[in-house]
């Protein structure tokens, strides 16, 4: 799977919350979408997909911190023009922000996103213990 997108493992998160508060001082006022997502889970991994089609590898955010993720953006919409004479506008341009607290322990390092044909996925391998282990009884 090729990285499509820029995912942080949280280690330098004093950093970023610095940077995420400066943002929502200077945001908070402007409206903010929401991400739809489907979580999964698969022998091996937890599957997270998001229709994000519009949005460009490049124009995502996506940090891992624990057992929270969080996929930020913004969709941008190049087709705005005073005008226009809409009869509906359903469609959420401008930034948008999505935490998912992950119900699995995960292994943050081998994470893996990419986009297929508008769809976002996030392959987010679990860490895997042994479910079955026989313990040897010693006689002193």
């Amino acid at each position: 799977m090729k990285n499509l997108a820029k995912i942080s493992n949280g280690v330098n998160n004093k950093k970023l919350k610095i940077e995420t508060n400066k943002q929502v001082k200077k945001d908070w006022l402007e409206p903010e979408g929401e991400l739809v997502v489907d979580l999964y889970e698969t022998e091996k991994d937890l599957v997270l997909q998001s229709a994000i089609a519009g949005i460009k590898p490049e124009d995502l955010d996506i940090l891992i911190e624990k057992d929270l993720l969080r996929i930020k953006g913004k969709r941008e919409n190049s087709q705005t023009t005073k005008e226009k004479k809409y009869f509906l506008q359903e469609v959420y341009w401008g930034p948008f922000f999505r935490e998912i607290f992950l119900p699995k322990e995960i292994d943050p390092l081998k994470i893996e996103a990419k986009m297929e044909e508008g769809i976002l996925i996030i392959k987010i391998p679990k860490i895997q213990s042994k479910r079955k282990r026989k313990i040897k009884v010693e006689e002193r």
